[in-house]
């Protein structure tokens, strides 16, 4: 009796260690991992060599950082407005993680967008609304705005400086105003003239608008647009042609 006991004991004791377990499963082969999706919407193109061409040379150093565990795409010359929130619901609806939004007037379209997918992570630069989903990015641009406004305001002979501008919203207006402020601080005499474009790329106004800067005696052009080649396009124009010229870039290097 005291033995069959024993067995009985053991046979409970294996019961409750082995008997409950899970009945051994062959291993199955691994589950190809999803790369994580971002997507970039551009105000201009790659190639204007401003303001979109470094967002570009950023997406590209992402691919090469995380390689195939990160996927990118990106959509240029999308206007600001309807067509933004199309593009911006259409790479959501299409399984992107992240959607990256580079230009002002992308804002309102990426909130309502932003609502409609809660599981999307959107990104906005220099805006100022924000959601549980929806972030902002932007450098202080304005302080080397000041520094440039200082080395201008040392260079100049005609103490005229031109200064295309794209819209007078905050970004560009403060932009103006550091600038300004750097070149008076060293040079009081000195005049910031401001031709609006109302457009963040067309090369034509660009160039347009450097022109009839020069003309108004500007020696120093700087400018806060997305192409950054409209006042080399001037300095090619017969009319200036005589002229002394300096550019200060905003996008990337000249």
């Amino acid at each position: 009796m005291k033995k069959t006991l024993s067995v009985f004991c053991v046979l409970i004791v294996a019961l409750a260690t082995f008997g409950c377990a899970k009945k051994a499963e062959p291993v199955a082969a691994p589950v190809a991992v999803e790369p994580y999706k971002v997507a970039f919407i551009y105000i201009g193109v790659p190639g204007d060599l401003g303001w979109t061409h470094e967002h570009d040379v950023g997406r590209l150093q992402i691919e090469a950082a995380f390689g195939d565990k990160v996927k990118t795409a990106y959509m240029e010359n999308v206007p600001e407005g309807p067509d933004a929130t199309r593009v911006i619901r259409q790479y959501a609806q299409d399984g992107y993680d992240m959607i990256i939004a580079t230009s002002f007037g992308y804002m309102d379209p990426m909130v309502e967008v932003a609502a409609e997918f809660p599981k999307v992570k959107f990104i906005h630069c220099s805006g100022y609304k924000t959601s549980d989903n929806m972030s902002t990015y932007f450098g202080r641009i304005y302080q080397a705005r000041y520094l440039a406004g200082i080395v201008a305001g040392k260079m100049t002979k005609t103490n005229i400086i031109g200064y295309p501008g794209a819209f007078p919203i905050p970004e560009v207006v403060r932009g103006i105003n550091a600038f300004t402020l750097g070149a008076r601080s060293v040079n009081p005499k000195v005049q910031v003239r401001v031709v609006w474009t109302n457009t963040w790329y067309d090369p034509v106004k660009e160039r347009e608008a450097a022109v009839a800067l020069l003309d108004a005696g500007a020696d120093i052009i700087t400018q806060h647009r997305v192409e950054e080649r409209g006042a080399r396009a001037a300095a090619s124009d017969p009319a200036a042609a005589q002229m002394v010229l300096k550019e200060f870039g905003h996008g990337s290097n000249l």
